[in-house]
């Protein structure tokens, strides 16, 4: 039986804000090709944690970090490694739909002008991209008339689905997702719900999610945070339905969070 693929892996990661410690200790090691959630209550650290494996943290002055972070089997500290090649090995999808004020077309293509030289970009090549990056994430049939439509101007749903289409045309091996479902309605999670699945495996997601149901119906495993610790990681069946630590089980079944 072969040894497991890890995507992500964190070795005693620390990190403070200031003098405020919010992560301890953190071990972690995320499989490569599943969905992975991070769970927990508020202010435990869920957020820091999935933003550490593309380094945004370090936009917001003051933090200090400790420990090891290895995205495929590399770690992000080392001074060759190249932040923009980072972020483009490690996509990232934020709470609310953060499309950029042009059309859907250039919204697609926007990460391969920035990272690939001019020459190499014909105008064939460009509109394969943004077929293909629509078609994998179900808006090429409502989308392919309205290319040059402000992407401002979609509805949530579908700006939050080319909020990760112009992810694809990078080739991510990994995507970060804080909450995207929380500005949606429940036929708009449905359809992210089913887009992540319809990826799995060709992709590593790491989903942070309050909602529980979501948790069990789309991840393969499951983390459990609290006060900056990872309290238990497992599959999440036998993480809902046999947890290990006793606080895990609290909170699952509601006694606080």
């Amino acid at each position: 039986m072969s040894e497991p693929v890890y995507s992500l892996e964190t070795r005693n990661l620390n990190l403070w804000y200031g003098r405020f410690q919010a992560l301890t200790d953190v071990n972690v090691r995320i499989r490569h090709g599943l969905i992975t959630a991070l769970i927990g209550p508020s202010g435990c650290g869920k957020t820091t944690l999935l933003r550490c494996f593309n380094r945004i943290n370090e936009r917001y002055g003051d933090v200090t970090i400790t420990g090891e972070i290895r995205v495929q089997g590399r770690n992000m500290y080392d001074p060759d490694v190249s932040l923009v090649e980072l972020r483009r090995h490690v996509g990232m999808v934020f709470q609310r739909p953060n499309p950029l004020p042009i059309s859907v077309y250039e919204n697609i293509v926007f990460g391969l002008r920035l990272h690939t030289p001019r020459a190499e970009l014909s105008r064939q090549i460009l509109d394969e991209a943004v077929e293909q990056a629509l078609r994998e994430v179900g808006l090429w049939d409502d989308l392919k008339d309205r290319l040059h439509q402000r992407a401002t101007e979609l509805q949530l749903e579908q700006q939050q689905k080319l909020c990760l289409a112009r992810l694809l045309p990078l080739k991510p091996e990994v995507i970060l997702l804080d909450e995207p479902c929380s500005a949606l309605d429940v036929d708009g999670t449905r359809a992210i719900e089913e887009l992540m699945l319809s990826l799995r495996g060709r992709y590593t997601f790491l989903i942070v999610t309050h909602n529980m149901s979501q948790a069990r119906r789309i991840s393969d495993e499951c983390i459990f945070m609290l006060m900056g610790r990872v309290i238990e990681h497992a599959r999440t069946e036998d993480l809902f339905l046999k947890p290990s630590d006793p606080r895990t089980a609290d909170y699952i079944e509601g006694r606080y969070g």
